[in-house]
């Protein structure tokens, strides 16, 4: 390929063709050839900043192996892509589903004696039945009760109190074996019916039972009805009228 062609092969990928100046077939550098770039860097067959050492073979190679270069990287390029409009998308995942926090558990009431810090709360239970006492008496009656063997029973979930029952035995001069009694019961309003009056007066009765009680008596208000269907249907029946008369306090 004469020099022209060379030129032309090298303006074609953005090279320039550069030819010696020696005219003289046997001066070192006649019928060298060199390529530099656009801004004029050396790029093939130049030594240091002029001298050419390139044959036109050897610069018509290169240029030809530039265009094997770039086909190899179209076609790679173009197989790529290719590829990846064959390759089926994968589908997409359906979002996942949260599965809803499972509710925490409610605690499950339980049944115990009363404490000292309960105080407060008994006294607003029984504010429930009419009864008016504050917190600082409840606590002095809870203390005179345990010792006698005879604790105020609660039912309670977490630190809030629910109910309460209180019970005593009584020694009767014309009765044998003692008198058992089921001197308070109350629930808040939230629960009732849910079985928790049940269980303090088993719980009521089981320890009047151990203080060797023969027979277990309830009183109740004549306006509480549900009260006394409450004790029938626990087996409690009516044997008598309550007559009560208030005495003058010391």
């Amino acid at each position: 390929m004469d020099a022209d062609a060379l030129a032309e092969l090298a303006r074609n990928r953005g090279l320039k063709l550069k030819r010696s100046r020696v005219r003289t077939p046997d001066k070192p550098g006649f019928g060298m050839f060199g390529l530099t770039d656009a801004a004029g860097d050396a790029v093939f067959g130049i030594r240091g900043k002029r001298a050419l050492r390139a044959s036109a073979e050897e610069i018509e190679e290169y240029l030809r192996g530039l265009d094997r270069t770039d086909w190899r990287q179209s076609l790679r390029a173009s197989g790529a892509t290719q590829e990846a409009k064959r390759r089926p998308s994968p589908p997409n995942k359906p979002p996942a589903v949260r599965k809803p926090a499972p509710p925490k558990a409610t605690p499950e009431p339980i049944l115990r004696e009363a404490k000292a810090t309960d105080a407060a709360q008994l006294a607003g239970l029984f504010a429930l039945l009419g009864h008016t006492i504050s917190p600082a008496r409840v606590r002095s009656n809870l203390t005179a009760l345990a010792k006698t063997g005879e604790p105020v029973l609660v039912v309670a979930e977490g630190k809030t109190l629910l109910g309460a029952c209180g019970f005593h035995a009584t020694r009767m001069p014309h009765r044998d074996p003692p008198l058992g009694r089921i001197t308070v019961l109350v629930l808040a309003e939230a629960a009732r019916g849910k079985g928790l009056g049940r269980r303090l007066v088993e719980e009521a009765e089981r320890r009047l039972t151990k203080l060797g009680c023969g027979i277990v008596e309830v009183t109740s208000n004549d306006r509480l009805r549900e009260a006394h269907a409450f004790y029938r249907h626990l087996g409690y029946e009516r044997t008598s009228m309550r007559f009560a008369k208030p005495l003058p306090t010391r």
